[in-house]
């Protein structure tokens, strides 16, 4: 099923979501307008705030909170990912070159900060104390998160429960608030609220876990990033933890991680990474992830929203980018 038939029943606010962003870029300081213009026009899936969007549609679809909260969840997105690259250094993001390479590292780390700014006062403007404080809690999640996952850069001894953690900081985190801002701000029944944050979350860590999957099964061409980044930056993924745990006494990753990256070894560990029964255990773990999303919306109305967000869980199963 594609991307956009799963968003039919919010296509009115996705649209104007894309106005609010493409507005909030048309700023009258050209030092701004332009990096700024750059990030908000990429070719983004918009999951978040379609998530935002669909958690509100089965009860109260007021679009004049929805969607400043929904580009908010958008621009809060696009900031975490502007901060990662500079820390990281990164060369591309969705096939483009990365803001930090456009523009330098202490740009990136300032456009950045601009973009949670922006975010913050949309959140504010909507006037829910309990939304700006889940805002600000996700904010604290997330950047606590990159500072666990900076200090532990190269330290090959992290397990799967700390990997856990670390993806639902990263990931899950936003993904939960998405959720559950939009149904807040909609009037939904105390349950629900739990159960489409409780969705939005395992729909994140399963989002993640087949991020990190195609770090080492995907096309670098169709990613728009280089495969194995994650190994060559010092981040242990599921599977790399996973090849460690079947394969103890090799020591290539720790090789890897003391020489901080070393090109031809990670793509060995690629190879053998690929060649093992690791990335389709990989995939069941994401699928369990994602039928326990499915679960979560059992007390929502069966109504296409409803249907929406099931079938959006298959799609992040599927998903080669």
């Amino acid at each position: 099923m594609s991307i956009d038939s799963i968003y039919e029943p919010v296509q009115d606010g996705l649209e104007l979501v894309e106005r609010k962003l493409t507005g909030l870029a048309l700023v009258n300081r050209p030092w701004v307008a332009k990096p700024l213009e750059y990030v908000l026009g990429g070719s983004g899936k918009r999951i978040r705030p379609a998530l935002t969007l669909l958690a509100g549609r089965s009860y109260t679809y007021d679009l004049d909170k929805l969607v400043p909260m929904a580009a908010a969840i958008e621009l809060f997105h696009n900031a975490t990912l502007v901060h990662d690259d500079a820390v990281d250094k990164a060369m591309t993001r969705r096939g483009r070159t990365a803001v930090n390479r456009m523009w330098g590292e202490e740009i990136a780390v300032l456009l950045g900060d601009y973009l949670f700014s922006v975010a913050a006062d949309l959140v504010c403007s909507i006037g829910s104390f309990r939304v700006m404080r889940m805002f600000a809690q996700t904010l604290t999640e997330i950047s606590g998160g990159q500072l666990r996952e900076t200090f532990n850069a190269y330290n090959w001894r992290r397990d799967r429960k700390s990997y856990f953690e670390q993806i639902y900081s990263k990931t899950a985190s936003l993904f939960e608030a998405a959720t559950g801002t939009g149904s807040i701000l909609s009037g939904t029944p105390e349950d629900a609220i739990v159960a489409l944050m409780n969705y939005g979350r395992d729909l994140g860590m399963a989002f993640q876990v087949i991020d990190d999957i195609l770090d080492f099964s995907g096309d670098a061409g169709e990613m728009g990033k280089p495969v194995g980044g994650d190994l060559m930056q010092g981040t242990l993924t599921l599977p790399a933890i996973m090849y460690m745990e079947q394969n103890p006494k090799d020591r290539i990753i720790r090789e890897i991680f003391e020489k901080h990256g070393d090109r031809e070894k990670v793509d060995r560990v690629i190879k053998m990474v690929r060649d093992s029964m690791i990335l389709d255990e990989c995939y069941r773990i994401a699928a369990d992830f994602c039928d326990k999303a499915r679960r979560d919306l059992d007390v929502l109305p069966d109504a296409p929203p409803r249907q929406s967000l099931l079938d959006l869980a298959g799609y992040v199963i599927e998903r080669r980018k």
